[in-house]
């Protein structure tokens, strides 16, 4: 369906032409009009199905045919679960909304709130926030959100996963009742459902886009290869393939950092973005890597939440997720807006028994291929694992402390005077 058969105002459809965009999502046909008609929204939508604009255009349409005359007030409130989905809504609002006269600012922790302090004093229309951050200008008296008539709550199971429900909680008191609330989800679980029957009022609901199934425009690919050549061979397949704007997952803050050095060290332009980032280091991060001044962009999960690339064409599991569901956040951040993408997992013996859940979850055995020169060792066996945590075997020809202790004759005692420790 075209946007143009929507019901959105001329100066929407305009910044929509503007930027490309001439049929709607799912999402978008589904979510648009019943936005319009100020309906409750309870919708199941993941990252990379067009939601952001599905609420971003009829919000505006709604605060720009209702504006009254006399001082700004915040009209409309949109709480995110981080800092990075933070300022990608905040731009897309900027650029839905650029023919159109409104004030908006985007509101987290990590930077001055003194900035934002002064915004908010000069007038806003909409607000862009991260819970935490919220709570604390409400209680410095520095927000007043009195005045809200629309709510947005975006990726509404990451922030429950993120600890932030009793926020959200005591976000809701400060809120008018008479709203409308729009509650977006990948998820509907039984949390994000009570949430729902608490503060949506007779929600519509809508759902595109099976939870566990990838981006049909996505190839995905396996390369089994030893741990010790992952980075080798990652260096092997971006100079190979003249590869530009690869988003690389690590699971570690640590790996993440060590594996985009080396990379830089093989003359590859890379950068790594995680939790331990000051803001201002991951949004240049981010801008150099949309700009192409940087190739790779190295994350963890945590830290590519929220983040919005619209043109990326690889996406690489350098280490595979411990949560399966986290392997289809991930590649779902390529193949966006009808083009093709590519997902290339790195897999290593000790990765075995992740893929095999991650095939289990999709349903699907996701091709293998081994690439000439990078064949894993068939002589390396995966670490055998002991309460969830790999455990290293002892090299051949020495015994381990259990094991000497047994020779010993004093299994399960403590010596008189050791201290105790805590198990696990």
């Amino acid at each position: 369906m075209l946007f143009s058969k929507l019901g959105l105002m001329t100066e929407l459809l305009r910044a929509v032409d503007e930027n490309g965009y001439r049929e709607a999502a799912p999402i978008q046909q589904q979510a648009i009009p019943l936005i319009l008609t100020g309906a409750d929204v309870l919708a199941g939508a993941q990252t990379g199905t067009g939601k952001t604009a599905g609420f971003t255009l009829p919000l505006l349409d709604r605060i720009h045919r209702t504006r009254s005359p006399g001082p700004r007030r915040i009209r409309a409130l949109i709480l995110v679960p981080t800092r990075e989905l933070a300022a990608q809504v905040s731009e897309s609002v900027r650029t839905y909304g650029r023919h159109m006269h409104f004030k908006s600012a985007a509101i987290f922790g990590g930077v001055s709130a003194r900035t934002q302090i002064d915004k908010i004093r000069n007038g806003l229309d909409i607000v862009i926030a991260t819970p935490g951050r919220l709570l604390d200008l409400a209680q410095q008296k520095a927000i007043d959100l009195s005045s809200v008539e629309i709510l947005v709550l975006d990726e509404a199971d990451r922030m429950l996963d993120m600890g932030f429900i009793r926020d959200i909680r005591k976000i809701f008191k400060l809120l008018p009742t008479k709203r409308q609330t729009l509650l977006f989800s990948a998820t509907f679980s039984n949390d994000i459902r009570k949430l729902a029957n608490d503060f949506l009022h007779e929600p519509t609901e809508i759902q595109v886009a099976a939870r566990n199934k990838p981006a049909e425009r996505v190839s995905q690919v396996v390369h089994p290869v030893d741990k010790r050549r992952k980075r080798e061979l990652l260096s092997h397949h971006i100079g190979r393939n003249n590869m530009e704007q690869v988003l690389v997952f690590t699971r570690t803050k640590h790996g993440a950092n060590r594996l985009a050095g080396q990379l830089i060290d093989d003359g590859i332009k890379a950068t790594a973005i995680h939790g331990n980032k000051s803001q201002a280091a991951r949004t240049r991060a981010l801008a150099d890597f949309n700009a192409g001044k940087v190739q790779v962009l190295v994350a963890t999960d945590i830290a590519a939440r929220g983040l919005d690339i619209e043109h990326l064409p690889h996406v690489v599991n350098y280490e595979l997720p411990h949560v399966p569901e986290d392997y289809v956040h991930r590649i779902g951040r390529t193949a966006r807006a009808g083009r093709e993408g590519q997902a290339m997992s790195l897999v290593c013996v000790d990765e075995s028994k992740l893929l095999v859940e991650i095939e289990r979850l999709l349903n699907f055995k996701i091709p293998k291929q081994v690439v000439t020169g990078y064949e894993p060792d068939p002589r390396i066996k995966a670490e055998p694992v002991e309460n969830g945590r790999r455990q290293r075997q002892a090299p051949k020809g020495r015994r381990s402390k259990s094991t000497q202790n047994k020779r010993k004759g004093a299994p399960g005692r403590r010596r008189s005077g050791a201290s105790r420790r805590s198990v696990g």
